[in-house]
């Protein structure tokens, strides 16, 4: 009788499943769809631009860095690999993420009928309970806000969302442990993975978790050699990270150099749990990336590996964590408040944007997902023990951000958990008053309020609440649509008056306005909020040399060179002003050392002969 029931459970699942693909998929295509008719299709600036200019670059033939990747590279290969076979055109990597992202709702409602398949009684009615659990749960993702942002942009999250859940079916499909070919197969997933988000290495230990607990027999010789497999496949998986850095580079560095700034930003005396930049350092990941990468040498003197400058943030971190414990504890619990938190911290701000221009549909927000998940992980606990694998797929997630920093593109892997425990727990609230059984009732309800008050707690920090508005108007900004730009711009600056960035982007509006006096007020006052802003120099300097002032423009170069020695732009404006005093000796010399830097850049040529000919 068993096997029946599972054959017909099975083939109804898979009915169902399709559908569920095909309705989340024809969200994401209307999505996606829509994009192509908006501004956001071609990325301009952060994270997206990092990634189709990455792509592009190893398209054209810059295949191999000759230092230790600095940044993931794992998405800018297949970007690579997907503009080669189709046109460097961000339509069909949308489209597969599309499918990705529809396969993630498949997971969660294949998920949802394993673990609460033995909850309740076998009567028909509640036998349909994991069903309808999992359908509500798969269709709360489809609606699922970020989700729907972060499948259609060029943006690796939608790919690791998927692997993520993909090894937690694999855990709670059997009763046993996986096989091992499965292991091998698991950690070659896992591995090939984290070379494009290393945040996948948290599932890790679920799959250890399972290979012990779930043990056919108490032979330690087949546990040892499935975890072996298992190790063996994930360093497969990130061999074309490793191989690279440290066989060809000479670089030693296992995935990414990069991981020593994200601790520093997220372990730091000014850190907020969020991903706030500390002095010095530009938003955005290929701004940021270069600029860890300039003060760690100005720091040091002298050019450094890649490695050694992930060691000289890392470093920093470890001291502030070790000589301020009081403070960092402190820390880490805003980080889980974070974590929780109904607020939503979207660095990149995707999500308002193609919210704003009608691409994404209105839906289910984190907080409305979390609040509802606290009483469904609570009674699922006793109620389905299979649960407590989703339990623990949520709290590794977390805890692997813990030691960064908390945004919403990577809380997103949580709420497929916290989806399916919401669906559990509304359930459980359905059948109590449609039974009349009010004491179940009010035990969930008396989960719930204080949940909602813990979830729902206020974020008060002004400067939290002005990146949507910044983000937007330096979108809009660099669009030159400067109606939109002064809006949003005034905004943030209502929030945070003395914030350097906003400044600076006022100052770079009134450029483009055409307002040089009140451009130069601006980049003043950057330079109160933080006396070692490159781009203000620089835009000082710049304005300077429009007014043919060589003196005040050398000047400003000059700071900004002491700021970042190795910016080939630095040294060309600089050269430029110099070959306006007449100085043509130490011109020659400046541009001679923007070429050392960026031999490939024609208009620095192009002055190197001007210099030349005079």
């Amino acid at each position: 009788m068993p096997v029946k029931s599972d054959t017909r459970a099975g083939r109804s699942s898979l009915g169902l499943g399709h559908l569920i693909f095909l309705g989340v998929f024809l969200l994401r295509l209307w999505a996606l769809l829509r994009l192509t008719h908006s501004s956001l299709l071609l990325p301009a600036r952060g994270d997206m631009h990092f990634y189709d200019q990455w792509a592009k670059e190893i398209l054209h033939g810059q295949f191999a860095p000759h230092l230790a990747f600095y940044g993931l590279p794992g998405y800018a290969y297949l970007l690579a690999f997907l503009y080669r076979l189709f046109g460097e055109n961000p339509f069909i990597p949308g489209l597969l993420q599309a499918s990705v992202d529809a396969g993630v709702a498949v997971l969660i409602y294949q998920i949802s009928g394993r673990i609460f398949a033995s909850v309740g009684s076998t009567s028909s009615a509640e036998n349909s309970s994991p069903r309808l659990i999992g359908l509500f749960a798969a269709v709360g993702w489809g609606f699922f806000v970020p989700a729907e942002a972060y499948s259609v942009v060029l943006m690796p999250t939608t790919w690791f969302i998927f692997v993520f859940w993909c090894v937690v079916w694999r855990v709670v499909r059997s009763d046993t442990a996986p096989a091992r070919p499965e292991c091998l197969i698991l950690g070659l997933l896992i591995g090939l993975t984290a070379t494009g988000v290393a945040t996948i290495l948290a599932i890790i230990p679920l799959v250890c978790a399972a290979l012990f607990l779930k043990r056919e027999s108490r032979r330690w010789k087949t546990l040892g050699t499935r975890l072996g497999l298992l190790l063996a496949g994930l360093a497969l998986g990130m061999s074309p990270c490793w191989i690279h850095n440290y066989f060809i580079a000479k670089d030693p560095v296992l995935l990414s150099a990069h991981s020593g700034i994200n601790f520093w930003i997220g372990n730091n005396p000014e850190a907020t749990g969020y991903p706030r930049f500390p002095p010095g350092l530009r938003a955005g990941q290929a701004a940021m990336l270069q600029d860890s990468i300039a003060q760690a040498e100005a720091a040091a003197g002298r050019s450094l590996k890649h490695a050694e400058v992930s060691a000289y943030w890392s470093n920093k971190a470890k001291t502030y964590v070790t000589t301020h414990p009081g403070d960092w504890f402190v820390l880490l619990t805003r980080k889980l408040r974070n974590f929780w938190s109904a607020f939503q911290y979207d660095d990149l701000s995707i999500i308002t944007s193609l919210r704003e221009q009608n691409v994404i549909f209105p839906g289910v927000p984190f907080g409305i997902a979390a609040a509802l998940a606290i009483p469904g992980i609570l009674l699922g606990w006793r109620l389905a023990p299979q649960s407590r694998w989703i339990l623990a797929a949520i709290l590794l997630s977390m805890l692997a951000l813990l030691g960064v920093f908390i945004t919403e593109r990577y809380r997103l892997v949580a709420v497929p958990g916290l989806l399916i425990f919401a669906a559990f727990g509304l359930s459980i609230l359905w059948q109590a008053f449609s039974t009349c059984e009010l004491k179940t009732a009010a035990i969930y309800l008396a989960l719930l309020v204080p949940a909602t008050i813990f979830v729902a707690r206020p974020q008060r920090n002004p400067s939290l609440w002005a990146l949507d508005a910044y983000n937007s108007g330096w979108q809009a900004l660099e669009s030159h649509n400067l109606p939109l730009a002064e809006k949003k711009l005034a905004l943030a600056y209502s929030y945070v008056p003395n914030n350097s960035e906003t400044l600076f982007a006022l100052g770079n509006l009134r450029f483009a306005q055409n307002d040089r006096a009140s451009a130069e007020s601006f980049y003043l006052a950057t330079l109160n909020a933080d006396q070692k802003h490159k781009g203000a120099f620089n835009n000082l300097g710049v304005l300077a040399l429009d007014a043919s002032q060589f003196d005040a423009a050398e000047n400003w170069f000059r700071r900004a060179e002491d700021v970042d020695p190795r910016n080939a732009k630095t040294h060309f404006l600089l050269a430029k002003a110099l070959l306006g005093k007449n100085a043509r000796p130490a011109a020659r010399t400046e541009i001679e050392a923007a070429i050392a830097l960026k031999p490939d850049q024609q208009e620095f040529k192009a002055l190197k002969q001007q210099i030349e000919q005079e």
